[in-house]
């Protein structure tokens, strides 16, 4: 049983389709077929058993003990009839009749406990003296005497018209399975053929083929198709993770490489010569100073591919509680000098709450992350402001530095994007690529204005700019009951 299941498991699948549907055709016809041979032979046999009974009836009364018929008259022409005594010996017979017994001697006492009846001569492949005999009991029950009356009757209709049929059913079955076969098969090839058709595109792409998508036919929706558009889902978020993979393996490779040869040079520098152990120790506090800023790039970069990939609804957070907080954070804890140490170089003008569908640790991040892009690359005073316009939370941040020029503010979003005055400042470039990512992960909008040009990154949303002409980002996110599905990649438009 098993080898047979394992044989049949390795036959193609279009070879197995048609085999069931052969296999229940073949059940189907065989059980109708049947049904109609049996009616028919019921019929036939019904007819047949009715003509032996009246004869049995109407030669009864004619049977003397002695097994003779008193009327030989009463037998009509081409009838059959013997009479046996209780042993199965013929007492007299049809002169048209066997001479042997057409029962024997078990039959005989059979019937005379109640009718019974014989086929003599074989159905298949016939006989010249196809029978059907009916034996019943007369009155006489005494030894020697005629005890049993059996009449016969021709089969060579009944069974002719029976063969017939036979074999007209059995024409028609083989006919009928073999249409079937061949429709079953040209349906199951029609209906396999998108999904060879997808094997072979599979097969491209596990060639290192990329960009390619199953060839869904449009206008259908069945499993074939739907099977078709799943798996091009799931090969569009293979073909994004792939290319974040990609992205972050180049921009990890281009930029931990400074600092790991600034590093590796310093380490050589400090192998020229010999150095007093205070030398050595500033050598020291030089690495680790470079260490300490590789760390932080790494966690930014590690920051970025997180957010890139987006899972789950966040929990809300409150945006204007998380602004107040980093405002007065950085107003505390502000060194001596430093752009937030001067009274009013900070300030930010809240409501009471304002809650948007970020969870906290992100939004303390992008509120964190454009304070610290203002304070590293603008001027004071830095100004935030939240409010809400309809279902959307803003936030707004400006400050009264230099700003960028137009190239800058479009490529600003992107990794590691910095203009050349920006590369003699502390920083990555990876702070406004946060932003972005966080942004895009809720569905909202981030906008970069400056001296009138407007340019709106992800997902824009309908709220117009209202705002002086000092650099200013905008961060645009819908109320947690509202949020919209991110985008993932939005090229930058101008904003209204």
């Amino acid at each position: 049983m098993s080898a047979g299941v394992s044989r049949l498991s390795g036959l193609s699948l279009r070879v197995r389709l048609v085999a069931g549907f052969a296999a229940t055709m073949l059940v189907v016809l065989t059980g109708a077929g049947s049904f109609v041979y049996w009616r028919v032979q019921f019929a036939l046999d019904r007819e047949l058993n009715s003509e032996l009974a009246d004869t049995s009836n109407r030669l009864a009364s004619q049977v003397t003990p002695s097994g003779r018929l008193r009327d030989e008259a009463a037998l009509l022409s081409g009838e059959r009839y013997q009479v046996v005594d209780s042993d199965g010996r013929v007492m007299s017979g049809s002169p048209s009749g066997p001479a042997q017994p057409l029962l024997d001697p078990n039959e005989v006492r059979a019937a005379i406990t109640e009718p019974v009846y014989r086929d003599i001569g074989e159905f298949l492949p016939g006989s010249s003296q196809a029978l059907r005999a009916y034996a019943t009991a007369l009155d006489s029950a005494a030894p020697g005497q005629a005890a049993v009356l059996i009449v016969a009757a021709e089969r060579k209709q009944r069974d002719e018209a029976l063969r017939e049929l036979l074999g007209q059913l059995l024409l028609a079955g083989l006919v009928t399975l073999l249409v079937t076969a061949v429709v079953g098969e040209r349906l199951a090839k029609a209906s396999l053929k998108p999904v060879e058709r997808y094997r072979r595109q599979a097969a491209e792409i596990t060639g290192g083929a990329t960009g390619i998508r199953l060839d869904v036919p449009p206008g259908r929706d069945d499993e074939i198709t739907r099977l078709g558009d799943t798996l091009n889902e799931m090969l569009q978020a293979l073909d994004e993770a792939l290319e974040h993979e990609r992205r972050f393996v180049n921009d990890a490779s281009h930029e931990l490489r400074t600092p790991l040869t600034l590093i590796d040079t310093r380490v050589q520098l400090a192998r020229r010569r010999e150095r007093t152990v205070e030398q050595y120790k500033v050598v020291l506090d030089e690495i680790d100073t470079d260490i300490s800023r590789l760390s932080r790039l790494a966690d930014q970069l590690l920051d970025v591919g997180t957010l890139s990939q987006n899972s789950g609804t966040p929990e809300p957070a409150d945006l204007a509680a998380t602004v107040r907080a980093e405002v007065g954070r950085r107003r505390t804890l502000a060194p001596a000098g430093s752009p937030y140490s001067q009274t009013g170089s900070l300030q930010a003008i809240t409501p009471d709450s304002t809650l948007v569908g970020v969870d906290s640790f992100r939004l303390e991040q992008l509120v964190g992350n454009l304070l610290d892009n203002a304070a590293v690359h603008g001027l004071p005073p830095v100004t935030v402001t939240v409010d809400e316009i309809g279902e959307i939370g803003r936030l707004v941040v400006s400050d009264a530095g230099a700003g960028m020029d137009e190239l800058t503010l479009g490529s600003a979003p992107e990794r590691f994007a910095r203009s050349p005055e920006a590369r003699r400042r502390p920083g990555s470039g990876l702070g406004l690529s946060l932003v972005y990512a966080t942004v895009d992960a809720a569905g909202g909008e981030l906008r970069l204005c400056f001296r009138g040009r407007h340019l709106s990154f992800v997902n824009p949303l309908p709220v117009d700019c209202h705002h002086s002409s000092d650099m200013t980002v905008t961060v645009l996110v819908a109320k947690p009951s509202t949020t919209r599905s991110p985008r993932l990649v939005v090229p930058p438009v101008a904003a209204g």
